[in-house]
């Protein structure tokens, strides 16, 4: 059986859309990068795209795992953290407040009906927050680049830096004791919200993995949907989404 794989997107402007036919610039566009369908289905499960309109918990009862993907700052007003444009040091990235709502929705309906989540990049940031933690709001410059500096347009990050899993983790399991990951965040965890515990991090501290003990829950800082080779994080979500499957039918 394949289970249904929901993954969030974003809202745009239909403006920003080259080529666009004038008679639709009121319009807007929902945005679903593609890495994630096809990883997914490379994994072997059926990717569905979520709209903002899907966040309640009737969405959740019909798909078996759930992915948030990256994009924009979740708004500071959420967690808690400075308006934009404070403490920010000039690296403020657009928010979107209906998003923001969607996601936090999904991830909490998700969590109560045990349903397995995969949490990438701002995904990782949403899962805390939903979970009532923090974030920073700008990394400072350390040796380590988090904030990938690449001007290649057709180029997505490369393996920028090491990330340490801490041992007898869901994340040491998958990936090891050690593994180099991409790179493209300006904010990251900080405290960790409810249950949540940091299974990777960065030479420099950052918290680059993060799980919920006891759920089927991951948050991963980098872009596994951007590398060329499938990454385990997607396999683990769709063995995890058909036992789940395989657990309700026998019932």
């Amino acid at each position: 059986m394949k289970p249904l794989v929901a993954i969030t997107g974003r809202r745009i402007s239909a403006t920003t859309l080259a080529g666009l036919d004038p008679r639709w610039a009121a319009g807007k566009a929902d945005l679903f990068w593609s890495e994630f369908g096809t990883k997914v289905a490379e994994a072997g499960g059926i990717p569905v795209q979520l709209p903002y309109e899907s966040a309640g918990p009737e969405a959740i009862d019909r798909i078996d795992a759930l992915i948030l993907t990256g994009g924009q700052d979740v708004d500071p007003e959420v967690w808690g953290g400075p308006a934009p444009g404070e403490g920010h040091g000039g690296e403020v990235l657009a928010i979107d407040r209906r998003r923001d709502d969607y996601e936090i929705s999904l991830v909490r309906h998700a969590i109560e009906r045990r349903l397995p989540v995969l949490g990438i990049c701002r995904g990782i940031q949403v899962l805390n927050v939903a979970l009532g933690g923090t974030l920073v709001p700008h990394l400072t410059e350390t040796d380590v680049r988090h904030l990938s500096k690449e001007s290649m347009p057709d180029r997505r990050p490369g393996k920028e830096h090491a990330v340490a899993f801490a041992e007898r983790t869901l994340a040491c399991r998958l990936y090891g004791a050690r593994g180099d990951v991409n790179s493209w965040h300006h904010q990251a965890v900080d405290r960790l919200g409810t249950g949540l515990v940091a299974s990777g991090r960065a030479p420099d501290g950052v918290v680059e993995a993060i799980e919920l003990p006891g759920h089927a829950v991951l948050g991963l800082q980098w872009h596994p949907e951007a590398s060329a080779d499938l990454e385990p994080c997607f396999t683990w979500l769709i063995e995890q989404a058909r036992d789940r499957c395989l657990v309700g039918e026998s019932r």
